[in-house]
């Protein structure tokens, strides 16, 4: 709890990194809903952009933000300045500080979340997720996916300044294949099949079915769990505290 208290206080220490992740989601909801007619428009589906698909493609962005950057940057830099092995050096683990690195970006995230549905409530009268539960557990184990990449990303990064480059480098092929840019109901078939087949597509899918009241399919669930075991496997393999 001492470790997590602590940590919690560097966080909020680097104010400009916290306020990024939470507030570009949010700014963005805001400017391209207001900004572009169509956002606010009903669809097909009987639902509006601003309803269910901006709010899940703001929600990736956030988590993407602190998987892909914010978590490789402070494990990296830790490794480099030699906290992790000075760490195994007392009868606190260095995993404990792994573990409480995960707890709290795990709550950045779910605040960034709430302040998403809360603003498009508010702004454009969107609804919260419809579907709850599933809500909830896609949203855990999405999450968890993406921060098993950004385990890898910090295992492999050689300091604290090239992880967050190598993770941006990673970041932004994932947004394209969640449909940050192009739905991916729009994509080509072949580039519909890479997005069905990475972490970011089915996840960013599963959120959007949930946001409308849908239950999450079976298949994206599938394909986020084993991205999940996959990415922490290789960050088990590779990961060094030294």
């Amino acid at each position: 709890m001492k470790l997590l208290l602590l940590e919690a206080k560097l966080h909020l220490r680097d104010w400009p990194s916290l306020l990024f992740t939470i507030g570009l989601p949010v700014g963005l909801l805001l400017v391209l809903g207001l900004s572009i007619p169509t956002m606010t428009q009903q669809q097909e589906s009987g639902q509006r952009a601003v309803d269910t698909q901006m709010p899940s493609m703001m929600t990736l962005l956030a988590l993407l933000t602190l998987a892909c950057t914010v978590l490789p940057g402070v494990l990296a830099s830790y490794r480099e300045q030699g906290v992790l092995r000075r760490m195994s050096t007392t009868p606190v683990h260095p995993g404990r500080l792994l573990s409480v690195q995960l707890l709290i970006n795990l709550a950045v995230g779910a605040v960034s979340t709430t302040i998403l549905i809360v603003t498009a409530a508010a702004v454009f009268g969107s609804s919260p997720p419809k579907q709850w539960v599933g809500f909830v557990l896609v949203f855990l184990l999405g999450t968890a996916a993406l921060m098993a990449i950004g385990l890898v990303i910090a295992a492999l990064a050689p300091n604290g300044k090239v992880a967050p480059g190598i993770g941006s480098a990673v970041m932004f092929p994932l947004m394209f294949l969640g449909g940050m840019w192009l739905p991916r109901d729009l994509m080509p078939d072949a580039l519909r099949a890479v997005s069905d087949y990475s972490v970011a597509g089915p996840f960013a899918q599963a959120l959007q079915d949930t946001w409308a009241g849908h239950a999450p399919q079976l298949g994206h669930l599938a394909v986020v769990a084993v991205g999940l075991v996959v990415f922490g496997g290789l960050a088990i393999r590779f990961f060094r505290w030294e």
